[in-house]
């Protein structure tokens, strides 16, 4: 039996439908149905060739959702819930750190091990079904995989994608304290994520600063107390209102969610002295920005923070307080579309000119 997949050849490439083998089942491994895989701007960032070590061609399609067919000497998910056959699942989509580098084992920094791989990311073609973007995925023995939690679907947690686990890592990473203002710059899936958790965890206020008007609306949505627009509100602008609502000091905590080098130093003039800044958006690398060390951070005193990806606590609290707080918390809903393989194409293209905060791609369609 083959497995179609949708295949990026390379930079730049168009995709490709590709036919692979059924992969055969190793101790301790998964095979899933893919329901839903996303389509974030990683992938995008993907295909323009801006992200070192990706073994072209690949199957893209880093954090997906997908029924268990098969399992073989696996009986429960990495938390210890029984697993079986029907299940829906998400799993952490790093795998092979060594567990025994530095970072490993002192600095308990898996995410920076020198052997981590990436599923849809640096696994290839020739490595087997490693990515979303096909009608199968095999989870190699000791990836970690959570079975969804009650009441959540596929589509609340595709709708969150890798942002959902990235905003939550950054709202951990900004010590938020009860009563904080926080800004968010960006309104793409990490921004909303990082505003949700925001209010969740306790701020006092929370504005997000971005665009389109539609993401906006979806900030507000996700708890957003106010919203400013970079299309057009001007930057002088927006410092102005939030220093007015924070009595003239700036917000307690700026979280940059946008992947925009211009963010960085309005946020830097956008929070406190004395305040966090997370910088949770540069995943790749979008190139260099003057700041003057002195008046922008020494001066202030401001903690600056980085976030680069997640790590699998940030999946299983991530949906732990999802679950919870279900109903208050829409990801589905920043669902703009959904392709089938044949259109993977077509979904870069749409994630790249903004014409869909998340896409999806669902093997069936």
């Amino acid at each position: 039996m083959t497995i179609r997949a949708a295949v990026m050849p390379g930079p730049h490439e168009p995709i490709e439908i590709w036919d692979l083998d059924e992969p055969t089942l190793e101790r301790g491994s998964i095979l899933l149905e893919t329901v839903a895989s996303e389509v974030c701007g990683t992938d995008v960032h993907i295909h323009h060739g801006r992200l070192a070590g990706v073994p072209y061609p690949i199957i893209p399609g880093h954090v997906s959702v997908g029924r268990v067919l098969e399992l073989r000497d696996v009986a429960s998910d990495a938390v210890g819930v029984p697993l079986g056959k029907g299940d829906l699942v998400t799993f952490y989509d790093v795998h092979e750190v060594c567990g025994t580098c530095y970072f490993c084992a002192v600095a308990k920094l898996q995410n920076r091990c020198p052997s981590r791989r990436v599923y849809g990311i640096t696994y290839g073609t020739a490595d087997g079904l490693l990515g979303g973007w096909a009608e199968r995925i095999y989870l190699k023995p000791g990836v970690r995989v959570m079975k969804l939690p009650d009441p959540l679907s596929a589509d609340d947690v595709i709708g969150g994608g890798c942002g959902l686990f990235t905003g939550f890592g950054a709202v951990e990473r900004t010590g938020l304290l009860l009563g904080d203002t926080v800004v968010v710059q960006g309104s793409g899936p990490v921004g909303l994520s990082a505003a949700a958790f925001a209010t969740l965890k306790g701020a006092g206020k929370v504005v997000v600063v971005g665009a389109p008007l539609a993401r906006l609306e979806l900030a507000r949505d996700m708890g957003a107390d106010a919203v400013f627009s970079v299309e057009t509100d001007e930057p002088e602008y927006r410092t102005q209102a939030v220093r007015e609502m924070t009595a003239g000091r700036g917000a307690d905590v700026v979280i940059e969610a946008s992947g925009n080098p211009q963010a960085v130093p309005q946020g830097l003039d956008l929070v406190r002295d004395g305040g966090t800044y997370v910088i949770a958006g540069h995943y790749t690398d979008a190139g260099p920005i003057a700041i003057n060390p002195h008046l922008d951070i020494n001066k202030k005193h401001v903690d600056i923070r980085g976030q680069w990806g997640t790590d699998f606590a940030h999946v299983v609290r991530g949906l732990t307080m999802f679950a919870k707080y279900h109903e208050r918390l829409p990801f589905a809903g920043i669902i703009g579309a959904r392709y089938g393989l044949e259109k993977a194409g077509d979904a870069l293209a749409d994630v790249a000119a903004l014409k869909v905060t998340k896409a999806i791609i669902d093997p069936k369609l």
